[in-house]
């Protein structure tokens, strides 16, 4: 799989952005077949930083209903990817 194909987008939260100012950790999107491995090589190929560590977790769909009828939102996968100290992604600056 290609380090594009892996990166979706950034997930941009007030969470996300506290944690991607005080800890170095920042949150993506990523493809649902991905694992940590090609995660961590993708964001450092990406955006040239060192990777500390990388935390996985699947979003399952919520319900939702548009007037009488029901569906779901999609699933997705997310990334929360810890940098070494001292070393930012400069995509999520002034944000």
């Amino acid at each position: 799989m290609h380090v594009y194909e892996v990166i979706k987008r950034p997930v941009m939260t007030e969470k996300s952005n506290i944690q991607a100012d005080t800890l170095n950790r920042y949150t993506f999107e990523v493809d649902p077949r991905a694992n940590k491995v090609q995660i961590a090589d993708a964001v450092a190929r990406v955006f040239n930083v060192n990777v500390v560590e990388v935390r996985v977790m699947n979003v399952r769909g919520k319900r939702r209903r548009l007037g009488r009828h029901a569906g779901w939102t999609p699933a997705w996968k997310k990334a929360v990817v810890t940098v070494a100290p001292g070393e930012t992604i400069a995509f999520f600056e002034g944000v």
